[in-house]
């Protein structure tokens, strides 16, 4: 019988260890802050802050909200994005994506402070490993549902920079071997039937069937889509294949809420270095 990885029970495990961080922050006069800065109303991006808003309610982080107009210039939102760099209150920040097509999204990654970087895509702490919130939080889900890493195949499939490669490096960091499949790969269910743990990032409904799992294998599914009926799916077709690993994360319900309570996490970490270095 393979085993359902809980991400929302863990997500709200670390959710309440960070309220009591917080807390005890805040007593000791290192108030946590996050700035999230919205431009436009894209329906998905909306919902997404919203829930960043009730994370930060419910752990006691001050919430500052920027929503800015979908016109917005480049020169606009690098201003403001350099005036909360400049700020001398602990806080960190963050930019919603997607953005307009006005604005270049690697320029505005690369003008947010590292240290004030919670989503971790500036190149200073991908360098650092101080990584996007999904992969982080999939290395945390494996450890908390007791999944040793050491020594396993890993097979990573995507190779995007805010999923696939850190999630590579991660995983290599925890001592996994590790593999990497995108479009270009030969003979990819080959490599895939090899994994021990199988992270699936591609971005394609149910495209992962029972051909590309190794029984026994662990399969986290990074993918979230809707079908035909209007119902989640992930980018492995569940159903299929979870007969036939140890243990895999259900869309939705496993790696998605890991990724909100990540973000706060590396939130509460910005602010206590931030406070440490001065």
């Amino acid at each position: 019988m393979y085993q359902v990885i809980d991400g929302k029970k863990i997500s709200q495990e670390i959710k309440d260890e960070l309220k009591e961080k917080a807390a005890a922050m805040a007593k000791g006069g290192k108030k946590v802050a996050l700035a999230v800065i919205q431009v436009g109303n894209d329906p998905a991006s909306s919902v997404y802050v919203r829930n960043k808003k009730k994370a930060c309610e419910y752990i006691g982080i001050e919430s500052l909200s920027y929503e800015l107009p979908e016109e917005t210039t480049e020169e606009e939102l690098v201003a403001l994005i350099e005036k909360l760099n400049a700020d001398a209150g602990e806080k960190g920040i963050m930019v919603q994506m997607p953005l307009p097509e006005q604005i270049n999204e690697e320029k505005i990654i690369q003008t947010i402070s590292p240290d004030k970087d919670v989503d971790g895509f500036h190149m200073q702490n991908v360098g650092a490993l101080y990584v996007s919130c999904t992969p982080l939080g999939i290395i945390t889900l494996l450890k908390r549902s007791g999944i040793e890493i050491a020594g396993k195949r890993c097979v990573v499939m995507g190779r995007s920079n805010i999923v696939g490669k850190p999630m590579a490096m991660l995983l290599l960091r925890e001592n996994g071997t590790v593999t990497i499949c995108h479009s270009k790969t030969q003979d990819m269910k080959e490599i895939t039937r090899q994994a021990d743990i199988l992270v699936v990032a591609i971005g394609k409904p149910k495209f992962v069937d029972e051909t590309y799992v190794k029984e026994g294998a662990v399969v986290i599914d990074v993918g979230i889509h809707r079908n035909a009926e209007n119902k989640l799916c992930g980018d492995v077709d569940f159903d299929k294949v979870a007969p036939h690993t140890s243990a895999i994360t259900p869309v939705p319900g496993g790696v998605g809420p890991m990724t909100i309570a990540m973000l706060m996490y590396n939130c509460v970490e910005a602010v206590r270095l931030q406070k440490t270095e001065r």
